[in-house]
């Protein structure tokens, strides 16, 4: 264990140094090391570097005062707990209480009787190992909830996964949508600067964006040709259906999802589904989904219609801004256009290869 002494008195430091030098605690033969500086400001500097298990300084020198070495080394993390010893050869109460509001831990009168300093050293040194095992501990305890806190993410996003290729099945879409939609959403979230928790969250929950579409009949949700009004109508509610499904979840990933599965086919101006709100009363992750859904829908190839070109789905989405889609999210997703290109081309490469 390292002591660090400070006193200006070069004599009085080799005699200090030499008292604690061979301290061994009680509950195990620790080596102590004693680290000696007459000048406080080199103590300091030497401190903010490394760390230390206990700190004895004088109280009265020049340049720097002991109680103004404690504030300083208080202001340190690693050295916010270190026990301190003042040394000193005035017995004022005042003063005493002063050190003990800087952070003092213990106090040694001028001249210094070496007997009580081993043993107010030893019981420091031991105070300064419990302190370290309740860290260690806390350490490991803090490791075991992130580790159990990552398995648990892991797990929901899995499920989220599943669920989401389920729906993607049912839709007759092998071709990867939900997985190109979440990373569409997560690289416009990005371009507008969106904190990376939002982004995270957003990538898995947008797959979920079309699980409504459970209750919509395969003669509908299949059907090749135009829908009738009717049948839209029947279309239109898997919306809703989405919502009921997650709703009311304790995990802001299914939170998110159901907002975004309930919003994302409402329109910036107010004329969409299923409850015509409009502009910034769309949640802020439908209205980015709604942007990487269409224009993914748009170049993809389905039993109603074939698939747009990259270009002609771009400029679609660029008509769209104001009216159909939140122009902000328009200008995200025009200004990350190299990267959703890059992302549709190794996409599909990669659809194509798995085909092969």
């Amino acid at each position: 264990m390292r002591i660090v002494i400070v006193e200006d008195s070069s004599s009085n430091l080799a005699v200090l140094c030499r008292m604690v030098g061979h301290i061994n605690t009680s509950l195990q033969n620790d080596h102590v090391e004693c680290v000696g500086f007459t000048d406080p400001l080199k103590a300091i500097d030497y401190l903010q570097e490394s760390a230390c298990d206990l700190v004895i300084t004088d109280y009265l020198m020049p340049s720097v005062t002991g109680l103004e070495l404690i504030q300083m080394l208080r202001g340190m993390p690693a050295h916010q707990h270190v026990p301190v010893v003042i040394v000193t050869a005035d017995a004022d109460r005042a003063r005493r209480m002063e050190a003990i509001r800087a952070g003092a831990t213990d106090f040694l009168t001028k001249p210094v009787d070496p007997i009580e300093l081993r043993l107010r050293v030893a019981n420091l040194l031991e105070l300064r190992r419990a302190q370290n095992v309740i860290a260690r501990h806390a350490d490991d305890l803090a490791e075991q909830v992130r580790i159990a806190t990552q398995h648990l993410a892991r797990r929901e996003e899995e499920v989220v996964f599943r669920l989401a290729r389920a729906i993607e099945l049912r839709d007759g879409d092998t071709g990867g949508h939900v997985d190109r939609v979440a990373e569409s959403s997560r690289i416009i979230a990005e371009t507008m600067g969106l904190d990376s928790g939002f982004c995270r969250t957003l990538a898995l929950a947008s797959p979920l964006h079309d699980v409504g579409k459970i209750g919509v009949p395969d003669a509908i949700l299949n059907k090749p040709g135009r829908l009738d009004d009717a049948e839209r109508s029947v279309m239109q509610k898997h919306t809703t259906i989405g919502a009921e499904i997650l709703a009311h979840a304790d995990s802001d990933l299914v939170q998110m999802a159901a907002a975004i599965a309930n919003s994302h086919h409402e329109r910036w101006d107010g004329t969409g589904y299923p409850h015509r709100v409009a502009g910034a009363n769309i949640p802020l992750a439908a209205r980015i989904t709604s942007v990487a859904d269409v224009f993914d829908a748009l170049i993809s190839e389905r039993c109603y219609k074939k698939a747009w070109s990259l270009e002609e789905a771009r400029a679609e989405i660029l008509r769209g801004a104001g009216t159909q889609f939140d122009p902000t999210c328009v200008a995200a997703f025009e200004k990350s256009w190299d990267k959703i290109v890059a992302l549709m081309a190794r996409d599909y490469a990669s659809s194509n290869k798995s085909a092969a």
